[in-house]
């Protein structure tokens, strides 16, 4: 990488961290209790390297093959964020890999996930994927349906549920997504209050880029940026 491409990202990622403590001060939150995962689907190792040199340990990827690509390449110290949609048949290869799975959406995957992980021995942490908006396009339980799922789940013993994840609408107000990040919230809280046996509600991973400020004032203590320190994705 150039100089100056380093400078920018650099730059980028101080006035993310700038904002996210920005709004932890209007929420009444203290910086240290969020959590930034920097996610660099699609972005070459240089650029990561340049933001773990920066200070960032947290990456977030969509798809299984670049996760594991990257971890090979990378240094071990890194936290891999499994945060897109994940294929029954691809659970084998991220789960050995992967810090936290934060797409886990049907009971199917659950399943998959269970039996793959029992194999190995290991317990699998993850975050269940609720579909907030109601959106055709996105992935994710109903949030009516929750808390239902989470019960079903409970009795897996190579899962660990650590939490909630949600992708809100894609919005040129960000305050239009903050209905759907309180009523996550709101349902953290609730199923923290039922006290279900092997389901914690430590993490609440929710907002990006253009919405991620109305996340952590609604509650959010992951944030997943992308655009906001890596820039615009080429998907060719």
């Amino acid at each position: 990488m150039k100089g100056g491409e380093i400078c920018l990202l650099i730059e980028n990622l101080g006035q993310v961290e700038k904002r996210i403590e920005e709004a932890c001060k209007k929420g009444k939150r203290k910086r240290e209790e969020v959590t930034l995962i920097a996610v660099s689907k699609t972005k070459p190792v240089s650029m990561i390297e340049t933001i773990y040199q920066a200070g960032v340990r947290e990456f977030g990827e969509n798809k299984v093959q670049e996760l594991c690509e990257k971890y090979e390449l990378m240094e071990k110290d890194i936290h891999w964020h499994m945060i897109g949609h994940l294929q029954r048949n691809k659970v084998r290869q991220v789960i050995e890999k992967a810090y936290l799975i934060h797409s886990v959406d049907s009971l199917r995957l659950a399943q998959q996930i269970e039996q793959e992980a029992a194999k190995l021995e290991k317990t699998v942490s993850i975050l269940v994927e609720v579909n907030v908006a109601k959106e055709a396009s996105k992935f994710g339980i109903m949030l009516e349906e929750t808390e239902n799922f989470l019960k079903e789940i409970s009795a897996f013993k190579h899962i660990s549920v650590q939490g909630l994840m949600t992708t809100a609408p894609f919005v040129e107000n960000p305050e239009e997504n903050r209905i759907y990040f309180r009523k996550l919230y709101q349902l953290s809280v609730d199923m923290k209050r039922k006290n279900i046996d092997n389901i914690n509600m430590q993490f609440l991973s929710m907002g990006m880029t253009n919405d991620f400020e109305v996340a952590i004032e609604e509650g959010a203590n992951i944030v997943r940026i992308g655009t906001g320190i890596f820039g615009e994705r080429n998907y060719l």
